[in-house]
C-alpha cells in the first residue's frame, strides 16, 4: 500500500501567512515604540513638575503635562476645600480667549454634578459621553461643549488634595485604559511635587518672617519723616542680608544706613543683624564723620566676626540754620537718590569707598550736600535695579523716572511705588529707605 505523499505548500497561503506574521510583528513593534515614547513623555512630565517650587506654577504644570500625555483638548485641576466636600480652587487650561470671555461671569465649579462624583469617590473615572452620565448636571451658558472625561484624584500624604480632569482627546476617540494608567502615574508624582511646593512655601514664609523680625520698625524721627520697605525676592530664595536703619542722634542729627551682606542664607541674615547692631552702637558713641564710623565698624567686624563682604551707605542729616546738610560715606554701595521739590531727581554720585570686609585699613571719603526744606533722600539696595539684560545705568535712569513721577507722595507711598515699579528682574531682595527734611512751619 502506497504511503500518502506530503502535498507541497500553497505559495499563496504561505505568502498570506508570512504577511500576517509580519503585520503582527510590525503592530507589536509600533505598540512598543508608542509605549516607550509615552513612558519617556511621562518621565519628562514628572521631571518638569518636580523642578518647580512655586505652588501655582506646579498646579498649572500638572494640568498641562497631563493634557500633553493623553493629547487632551481641555484640562483642569480642582483643589478641594478644607472639608474635602467641594472645590476651593479650579484651574482650567486649554480655553481660548473667547471661551474665557464667555465664561467670565460664571463661577468656577464647586464640585457638584459629574465633578462631584470624583470628589466623593476618589477613584479613576472615565466617561465616554458626559451628557449621558447619571451625575451629569450639564454645562453653564458659554461653556465649550465637551464629550469625554478622564478624572483622577491627586493625593498628598495619603489625603486627597484635589482632582485632575481631562476632557476630549484631540483625535476624537474616548480615553482608554492606557490613558488612565499614565495619568494615574502622573498624579502620584504630582502629589509629591505639590507637597514639596507646600513645604517650600512654608520654609520661605518662615524665612521671610525671620528676616522681617531682624529689620527695625522705624522710630519717631520728628522733625524728619522716614519710611522703609523690604520685599523678598520673587524667585526662590532664602533669607537674605539686606538691611536698613534710621534713628535720631543726641546732637539732633538723623542717622540713616542701608546695607547688603553677601549671600542668601541664615549666615547672611545673622551677619546682617550683627552688623546693624554694631553700627547703631558706634553711631551713638561717636560724633565722628560717617567715613570714620564705617572704618571703625570694619575694624570691629574684622576682629570679632567672620562675616561676608558687606556693602553699606551711612549718612547723617544735620540741621544747619533753616536748612540741612547731608553727610554720607559709602562702602561699595549704590549712591543715594535725591529728590528736591521743583527739580529732577539726581543721584549723589561721589567717590565710593571699598566694601566692609575687604581691607579695614583703606580709608573711605566723606561727602556733603546741602538740603532744602522738603527734600527726600532715597537709599536702596541693588536688588531694586539689577537686571542681567540691562546696563545698570539704564536701570538707574528708570528708577529716577519712577521717583520723579511719585516724588510728591507720602514717603510710605513713594517707597511702595519704587518697589512696585522696580526695573530689576526680581532675583534679589529689595530694601528701600527714604528720609525727608521738614517743610517750613
Amino acid at each position: 500500500m502506497a504511503r500518502d505523499q506530503p502535498q507541497p505548500p500553497n505559495i499563496g497561503d504561505l505568502h498570506r501567512f508570512l504577511d500576517d506574521q509580519l503585520d503582527q510583528i510590525s503592530a507589536q513593534l509600533q505598540g512598543l515604540a508608542r509605549t516607550r515614547d509615552r513612558l519617556e513623555a511621562l518621565l519628562d512630565a514628572v521631571m518638569a513638575i518636580s523642578r518647580e517650587l512655586e505652588l501655582p506654577v506646579v498646579l498649572n504644570r500638572i494640568v498641562t503635562a497631563a493634557m500633553d500625555l493623553v493629547q487632551a483638548r481641555y484640562g483642569a485641576l480642582g483643589v478641594l476645600d478644607e472639608q474635602g466636600t467641594g472645590l476651593a480652587h479650579f484651574i482650567p487650561v486649554g480655553l481660548s480667549e473667547q471661551e474665557r470671555a464667555d465664561l467670565g461671569s460664571v463661577e468656577f465649579p464647586h464640585g457638584r454634578g459629574l465633578l462631584g462624583a470624583l470628589i466623593h469617590r476618589p477613584e479613576p473615572l472615565r466617561v465616554q459621553e458626559i451628557s449621558s452620565h447619571p451625575h451629569s448636571a450639564g454645562f453653564p451658558p458659554g461653556h465649550p461643549p465637551m464629550r469625554s472625561l478622564l478624572g483622577v484624584a491627586i493625593s498628598v500624604r495619603g489625603e486627597v488634595y484635589g482632582d485632575l480632569y481631562l476632557a476630549d482627546r484631540r483625535d476624537g476617540e474616548p480615553f482608554d485604559a492606557y490613558d488612565e494608567s499614565i495619568v494615574v502615574a502622573l498624579a502620584g508624582a504630582a502629589g509629591v511635587a505639590i507637597e514639596n511646593a507646600r513645604l517650600f512655601e512654608h520654609v520661605r514664609t518662615r524665612g521671610e518672617q525671620f528676616q522681617r523680625l531682624l529689620l527695625p520698625t522705624l522710630s519717631d524721627l520728628r522733625p524728619y519723616e522716614g519710611a522703609a520697605i523690604y520685599r523678598p525676592a520673587t524667585t526662590p530664595a532664602q533669607v537674605g542680608g539686606d538691611w536698613y536703619d534710621a534713628f535720631l542722634l543726641p546732637d539732633r542729627a538723623c542717622a540713616a544706613v542701608i546695607g547688603d551682606v553677601g549671600g542668601h542664607d541664615l549666615r547672611a541674615a545673622a551677619a546682617m543683624a550683627q552688623t546693624r547692631n554694631m553700627l547703631r552702637a558706634l553711631l551713638y558713641d561717636r560724633r565722628t564723620p560717617p567715613s570714620a564710623v564705617l572704618t571703625q565698624l570694619d575694624h570691629t567686624l574684622h576682629a570679632i566676626t567672620n562675616n561676608p563682604v558687606t556693602t553699606a551707605c551711612l549718612a547723617r542729616i544735620e540741621p544747619k540754620g533753616s536748612a540741612w546738610t547731608l553727610h554720607w560715606s559709602t562702602a561699595g554701595h549704590l549712591p543715594p537718590l535725591l529728590i528736591t521739590p521743583g527739580r529732577a531727581p539726581e543721584y549723589l554720585h561721589a567717590e565710593p569707598g571699598i566694601p566692609l570686609g575687604v581691607d579695614a585699613h583703606q580709608p573711605r571719603p566723606d561727602h556733603t550736600r546741602p538740603l532744602s526744606a522738603g527734600s527726600t533722600v532715597v537709599f536702596f539696595t541693588d536688588g531694586l535695579i539689577e537686571h542681567p539684560e540691562h546696563p545698570i545705568d539704564t536701570s538707574l535712569d528708570a528708577l529716577a523716572r519712577t521717583a520723579a513721577a511719585h516724588g510728591d507722595l507720602s514717603l510710605n507711598d513713594l517707597c511702595q511705588a519704587l518697589v512696585d515699579h522696580h526695573p530689576s528682574d526680581g532675583h534679589d531682595d529689595m530694601a528701600v529707605l527714604a528720609l525727608r527734611t521738614p517743610l517750613p512751619t
